[in-house]
């Protein structure tokens, strides 16, 4: 999507291809079910092509997208769940802002204050996200301990504010409800 016409020498149609990426960048849909969704219209589309898909314009559309979204707020909750991946257990990270928006993920081993702070970093510097005015979180120590390194190295403003509400943190605890472990048990 680069060049002038980023579809060029492909088999099938702009529309088609598009279709399958923005079907499965929205919904829950395998690359099997495109498969089949595409084959009951008539269309007989491998699922490994539509991965190839997925892997060439999905970036090029999110950073297209981008500026067209609302951006998020200034108001985080933070919070990290244990989840099973491929056998090994790790911390999955979240940031989502006051409206549910996802800000920003990072998985760690471990859970202590410098995968917090590493988590906090990452997610001040996502083009989408801006300063926040308020990071609520749990009752976790590591969170405090990375608030103030942060604060003391001028990552964070003065302003900002961290609070550890147990039921601030509502929305991404409900969120965590959704995600289902990468396990190859």
């Amino acid at each position: 999507m680069t060049e002038q016409t980023p579809f060029k020498w492909r088999h099938f149609q702009a529309d088609i291809i598009l279709l399958c990426v923005r079907w499965y960048l929205r919904y829950a849909l395998s690359y099997r079910d495109l498969e089949e969704i595409m084959l009951e219209r008539g269309l007989h589309v491998d699922h490994s092509t539509i991965y190839r898909w997925v892997q060439q314009y999905a970036p090029e559309l999110e950073k297209r997208c981008r500026p067209y979204l609302k951006p998020p707020t200034d108001s985080w909750r933070v919070d990290e769940t244990y989840i099973k991946i491929k056998k090994v257990w790790m911390y999955l990270y979240r940031a989502v802002d006051s409206e549910g928006k996802t800000l920003d993920f990072w998985l760690s081993l471990t859970r202590d204050g410098e995968a917090a702070k590493h988590f906090f970093l990452k997610t001040l510097a996502a083009s989408h996200t801006s300063s926040p005015r308020v990071i609520n979180v749990d009752k976790n120590a590591a969170y405090p301990k990375a608030f103030a390194e942060m604060k003391a190295e001028g990552h964070l403003p003065e302003s900002c504010e961290l609070r550890q509400v147990k039921y601030l943190n509502n929305l991404v605890e409900q969120d965590h409800r959704f995600i289902q472990p990468f396990s190859n048990d």
